[in-house]
């Protein structure tokens, strides 16, 4: 069997076409800092990371990142890389544990958990590419015939441009529909009337056939947290997205053990044990690891088995092709996230210009194609202009 030959690392920095920012955009965590600013902008990611794993045979496995690009390429080139050159690619699980064992001390999360994700990814794709197989049908196969997806966008604005926002989106059938809050603890009352109004404008719009879903990106914190949920109860939303930090899990505990939302959560968690001990503690009724911090496919695939037997569904955090793969070869993960093609804003736009491959939703719906093998992407150049590589 082939071995892998060399791991090759590219930051891509976007240099094109942005969309400004905006106020009270999305709530997160630096909100309640005095010197705001920019509010999204220790959020917003205008850099993305591959990793390419070549075999002796001249296959290319490609992985992804995006946080923190400069630090994952520099771990992955001096520790990881030297990892699995020489190996073969199918002992994916052993080398999986060398990579995390042998930097335990500081790379079982963060930037390390991070690196060993677009390394991991890497290898399936390429396992994918040496079989001639996808890596869905690596993982179990398919377990839905199209995969239903959710929009996902509706960043806070005006009530008129989101209902605006929303009514073109109908257009295209999905299955669900995902909203930002602008305002948090800082805005007070006046801010939770804000909030309810756009969530109230969107539901208009939508109506009640199809699922909302709500996202404070840890923007807010417990007592207000607390406060809204009764208030957000008569729109019933799907769930309730990272109402607050991902450290506090007791107050996701307590916030899910309400019962008056579901609390979904799980997109900061960096391993396979921290998602276990938020289902056993029942801190989440969704589950939403992101498989490019989580370990990559190989954690994925364990945490999916993991919440199954606590009959938790796994929503894993955005759209990209690793995370349609898990979720068509597992009964257990009902619909996908969906960013559609637009303007760079935060930077999951990114992928659209870094890859080529994703599959477009129709009517509500993608599918993955049985003959495609790994995961079904490659490079382009197609956008290089807009972008300084770095290698």
């Amino acid at each position: 069997m082939t071995k892998i030959k060399s791991v090759r690392t590219r930051v891509w920095n976007w240099k094109g076409k942005t969309v400004p920012p905006k106020g009270n955009f999305c709530t997160n965590a630096s909100d309640l800092l005095y010197d705001r600013g920019d509010a999204m902008g220790s959020f917003r990611f205008h850099q993305w990371l591959t990793c390419e794993v070549e075999a002796e045979d001249g296959s290319v496995g490609i992985g992804n990142a995006a946080l923190a690009p400069n630090l994952v390429k520099a771990t992955i080139d001096e520790y990881y890389a030297p990892m699995v050159v020489g190996e073969d690619p199918f002992d994916y699980a052993y080398l999986w544990e060398k990579m995390y064992r042998k930097t335990h001390a500081w790379g079982r999360k963060g930037i390390g958990m991070t690196a060993i994700s677009a390394v991991d990814i890497a290898i399936w794709d390429l396992m994918g590419k040496l079989t001639g197989k996808p890596v869905f049908k690596l993982l179990g196969g398919r377990t839905k015939e199209k995969i239903p997806v959710y929009y996902s966008k509706l960043y806070a604005a005006s009530i008129d441009e989101m209902q605006a926002e929303a009514e073109m989106a109908k257009k295209n059938g999905y299955q669900g529909y995902k909203t930002r809050f602008g305002f948090g603890p800082r805005d007070g009352m006046k801010g939770m009337r804000e909030n309810l109004k756009r969530v109230e404008a969107v539901r208009e719009v939508i109506g009640y056939d199809v699922d909302l879903m709500l996202e404070c990106y840890m923007g807010w914190n417990l007592d207000y947290a607390k406060r809204m949920l009764p208030k957000l109860e008569k729109f019933e939303p799907r769930w309730l997205e990272e109402p607050v930090l991902a450290d506090d899990v007791a107050g996701y505990v307590e916030l899910n053990a309400m019962g008056i939302i579901p609390i979904s959560g799980g997109e900061h968690e960096f391993s396979v044990i921290g998602c276990k001990e938020l289902l056993e503690r029942k801190a989440v009724s969704v589950l939403q690891y992101d498989t490019n911090r989580v370990g990559g496919i190989t954690a994925a695939h364990k945490i999916n088995a993991i919440a199954e037997a606590y009959q938790v569904p796994v929503i894993p955090h955005a759209g990209q092709m690793h995370n349609y793969h898990l979720t068509m070869s597992n009964a257990n993960c009902p619909i996908s996230e969906y960013f559609p093609v637009f303007d760079v804003e935060v930077g999951n736009e990114l992928f659209y210009y870094i890859f080529e491959g994703d599959p477009d939703a129709v009517d509500g719906y993608l599918d993955l194609d049985d003959n495609k093998p790994g995961l079904g992407i490659k490079i382009t150049d197609k956008y290089i202009d807009d972008f300084e590589v770095s290698e």
